[in-house]
């Protein structure tokens, strides 16, 4: 998984960026919404739903806006959302493989806005089932090795997961990655917490099976430019890779 952990780093430093244009804070209420509906507004009850103003609140949401989403979601303003999941499967250049997970009111809208941005930067839509069968369902916990000016070794967070359903921990440098089967998320989470752990984001997310391996700079800045467009788009949730970009590359492309 070489070039994971410093892509992984990227996409963290670029989540401050949209945080800053208020765009990561659309997506969290989205996400807020959603499990609010899915599951009731009750925290305590809903997992999903803790999660969601968890992650909310680590990314400095305001109170008032988590709760009146809570709220939307759960039906109890008197009005409530109606978004609709939809995965889109694309190819990039060199072969690679995304996942974009789309969040939406408009189907037609969504769908038309991926399509553009995916042409306008060099990649192709991809027929159902030829990308997604290419990744597996996960659940992905972060947490900072830096704990309150503590550094938090890799027995430790092995120590305090492992029991809970942790299949590897990854190292991203300035935090740790803690994967595990999807329905086990809640689990690990909670014993990251039992451990006098603090967590940075709870999610399930995609993770390639099989990775693809992008050691020209030139094709990673496209690959890179593509993922961009998708992610920078209103209904666009995530956007998820089967690249392998090497850290000497990418910093070859932040230079």
């Amino acid at each position: 998984m070489s070039g994971h952990s410093k892509w992984a780093t990227t996409k963290h430093k670029k989540a401050a960026i949209d945080a800053k244009r208020g765009k990561l804070f659309a997506k969290l209420i989205k996400n807020i919404e959603i499990a609010a509906k899915a599951g009731g507004p009750d925290l305590s009850g809903n997992p999903t739903l803790y999660d969601a103003v968890q992650k909310a609140k680590k990314q400095s949401v305001p109170n008032d806006n988590i709760d009146r989403a809570v709220k939307r979601g759960g039906g109890l303003d008197g009005g409530g959302v109606d978004y609709t999941t939809i995965m889109y499967e694309v190819y990039g250049p060199s072969g690679v493989a995304l996942l974009v997970e789309c969040l939406t009111d408009n189907k037609n809208r969504a769908a038309m806005e991926v399509r553009t941005a995916v042409t306008r930067n060099g990649g192709t839509m991809a027929d159902p089932g030829s990308v997604s069968r290419l990744f597996n369902r996960k659940g992905v916990v972060i947490l900072a090795k830096d704990q309150e000016g503590k550094q938090v070794d890799e027995d430790t967070v092995l120590e305090a997961t492992l029991d809970a359903g942790a299949e590897e921990v990854n190292d991203l440098g300035e935090a740790w990655q803690v994967v595990s089967e999807a329905t086990d998320l809640v689990a690990v989470r909670s014993a990251v917490q039992d451990a006098g752990l603090d967590y940075e984001s709870a999610d399930v997310e995609f993770v390639a099976s099989l990775e693809i391996p992008v050691a020209d700079a030139t094709t990673a800045g496209k690959v890179m430019k593509l993922v961009d467009a998708i992610d920078d788009l209103d209904d666009v949730q995530n956007v998820f890779s089967n690249a392998d970009i090497p850290d000497e590359v990418l910093d070859q492309i932040e230079d």
